[in-house]
């Protein structure tokens, strides 16, 4: 299902086309796709709120699948494997932010789906060294949403401050889609207390019945103040509810790739140390870290399939906020 040309999801922006497999080149590997969950990332780039960097391009970067061939000098994975693929395609290993450890910040990465080929398509070739292995008990339907939302809701978390030495803290999610719902999972095994801030009745409800301490609208402010917060939600003016929810020293992660903007915000309510920080990208370790978590307490996914060809369905639900849990593509065959 390739983008050709950004437009509303509504109108379908994807077309159906039939390729040759991509061969894997040097250090590369090709995956036989089953399971591609659907990111608001790719909403955002079929749309046009994220500038397309190469047209036409195969969009999805939570990707399922087994390994049908390998390319020259790739060491470590076999045929058969099972592997996936996440936000991340490659960096360029050299510059000073890869070398520091901070290669999410690489200034020649490039992203799957964004940069090359992902995963809305029977078969993805992938840079052999960013293919992550996936934890033997999650089915791939159970995986792919892992891949893009477990991860930087797992990486948000952190950027905010918030880990497992930190029992009794108090977090915010605002918004509580797939993302959010993940990330609770991470934050309550830490023994964190989450506080849920969304738009909809039945996402209050749902965050409550999972085991939220407390849940909300984003204009109101929880009972207590907060010690981190992220923002899921694209919007504004919810970084600045989560900000005036914070205690002294307390920080926002924007886990976000497009805002529609920052409202004027009073110093007072920055005043006391409190921060505002972006979320960008992923790393390598983020991804072994998260899984080995996922697989350790039983994060549990909620997912809606969708045959590959209604890759166009799946986004304008997701579009309308019409979509529980994760929209995930089936491609393939009828994944595990």
């Amino acid at each position: 299902m390739a983008l050709r040309s950004p437009a509303p999801a509504a109108t379908g922006p994807l077309v159906l086309e039939d390729r040759p497999a991509p061969e894997p080149g040097p250090g590369e590997l090709r995956l036989r796709v089953s399971a591609c969950a659907v990111c608001r990332t790719d909403l955002q780039i079929c749309e046009g709120d994220l500038d397309a960097r190469v047209l036409p391009i195969v969009p999805g970067h939570q990707v399922v699948g087994v390994v049908d061939a390998l390319g020259p000098g790739v060491a470590g994975w076999g045929l058969g494997d099972r592997a996936g693929l996440t936000w991340l395609a490659g960096t360029d290993g050299t510059c000073r932010f890869c070398r520091s450890g901070r290669e999410n910040l690489c200034e020649g990465a490039t992203f799957t789906g964004w940069d090359r080929d992902g995963g809305y398509a029977e078969a993805v070739t992938a840079r052999a060294d960013v293919a992550v292995r996936l934890p033997d008990g999650y089915p791939d339907l159970a995986a792919a949403p892992l891949l893009c939302g477990g991860v930087i809701g797992y990486r948000a978390l952190r950027v905010a401050g918030i880990g497992p030495r930190m029992a009794g803290a108090r977090v915010g999610l605002y918004g509580f889609g797939a993302s959010a719902r993940l990330a609770m999972q991470v934050a309550r095994s830490w023994g964190v207390d989450a506080y849920v801030a969304t738009r909809a009745a039945a996402d209050r409800e749902r965050a409550l019945e999972l085991g939220a301490a407390w849940a909300g609208a984003y204009d109101e402010r929880p009972p207590v103040p907060l010690d981190a917060a992220v923002t899921f939600a694209p919007v504004g003016s919810v970084v600045a509810s989560a900000l005036r929810a914070l205690d002294r020293g307390g920080v926002v992660a924007i886990n976000a790739i497009h805002l529609d903007g920052l409202p004027a915000m009073p110093y007072e309510d920055l005043w006391w140390e409190r921060s505002i920080r972006s979320v960008a990208n992923v790393t390598r370790d983020d991804a072994t870290e998260f899984l080995a978590i996922a697989a350790r307490i039983g994060i549990e996914t909620d997912v809606e399939t969708h045959p590959l060809a209604d890759a166009n369905a799946a986004l304008a639900r997701l579009a309308a906020g019409r979509v529980s849990g994760t929209a995930v593509l089936v491609a393939g065959g009828r994944p595990g």
